[in-house]
């Protein structure tokens, strides 16, 4: 089975092909952004994925919904730092067959990506949050709130995103709303309360 691994992080990418080279799995390519991995999955035309969320050029969520419309039957994994129930939930919405978390055990990877082969059509997280709260945030929601963490003003993060100063604005609205919170510095509060921030 081919497999492509997206990961802004070298070691966490060398680290990855070599536990799936043992276990049988061929890692055909390595890809460290969104670009890369598209390039790729053209190139190789991978089996598998395990995609991470948090990407220099974007979000792992858009790659997921990007390669679920081009291949049905590719098996996609979310491997990601990023803890709570609004993440597995947006992972589930953009196309995934799994999430998991990357303190996870080995095994639970393995166990993920045999399974999202074998059942490409169908979804599996073992992660429960302590907490069990969903906010309700979307995946791109989920952007906005990280970008936020990261300082970035309304046009910084439109920049980044790729959309309009007023579609953030939309979004960050929505977000105040979903979090029960006055303004970005108590959203946030609540975001990492909830373990939507790490």
């Amino acid at each position: 089975m081919k497999v492509l691994i997206v990961d802004d992080h070298a070691v966490v990418r060398h680290g990855l092909k070599s536990a799936l080279d043992s276990h049988g799995y061929e890692v055909v390519a390595e890809a460290g952004s969104i670009n890369e991995a598209q390039a790729f999955m053209a190139q190789t035309n991978p089996d598998a994925i395990v995609v991470d969320i948090n990407l220099p050029d974007g979000s792992g969520f858009d790659l997921v919904a990007w390669s679920r419309k081009i291949s049905p039957a590719t098996a996609i994994v979310v491997l990601t730092l990023n803890d709570g129930e609004d993440y597995v939930r947006a992972a589930k919405c953009a196309g995934a067959n799994a999430f998991i978390v990357k303190s996870a055990p080995l095994t639970d990877l393995i166990a993920a990506l045999d399974f999202a082969i074998s059942s490409p059509t169908s979804f599996s997280s073992k992660h429960i949050t302590t907490s069990g709260v969903d906010s309700g945030l979307s995946a791109r929601e989920i952007d906005v709130l990280h970008s936020i963490n990261h300082g970035l003003t309304n046009a910084a993060i439109a920049t980044q995103l790729y959309v309009s100063v007023s579609t953030v604005k939309t979004h960050v609205s929505s977000i105040l709303r979903k979090l029960d919170a006055n303004n970005r510095v108590q959203a946030l509060a609540v975001a990492r309360e909830r373990g939507l921030l790490v």
